[in-house]
């Protein structure tokens, strides 16, 4: 195991830092190979949030992904977006999110209004 640490640059030290992350996978905190495991961790996580950003997701796939890690149901959704036929519309994409309805769903299930405010996938395309 190489001792110098440099920042990432290139896909291949990308690649390398990845494959060495790999070999020392559940190093102990504290440690030399955990210290270098930390280290590592976070020179990728610099090189990934610029080199390979992720698209911020779908606002209704991100209302979906919340539904199921809470275990809501649509019905739950009603105090947030209004009445069933109004959600349908909602995940159909039919009907945009309103401003009280994004306010709503960020105040209560704690969605980023960022990730709302974007246009669903069906929107972008028109």
């Amino acid at each position: 195991m190489a001792t110098d640490l440099k920042p990432i640059r290139t896909e291949a030290d990308y690649e390398a830092a990845l494959a060495e992350v790999e070999r020392l996978w559940g190093a102990k905190g504290g440690t030399p190979k955990g210290d270098r495991l930390d280290v590592l961790a976070t020179l990728i996580e610099a090189y990934e949030t610029k080199h390979h950003p992720m698209d911020p997701p779908d606002p209704i796939e991100a209302i979906r992904f919340r539904m199921e890690q809470q275990g809501l149901t649509r019905k739950d959704l009603e105090p947030m977006i209004g009445t069933r036929n109004r959600i349908a519309e909602v995940f159909n994409r039919k009907r945009g999110l309103s401003i009280e309805m994004i306010r709503n769903l960020h105040d209560k299930l704690g969605i980023s209004a960022e990730v709302l405010i974007r246009p669903t996938r069906r929107e972008e395309a028109a």
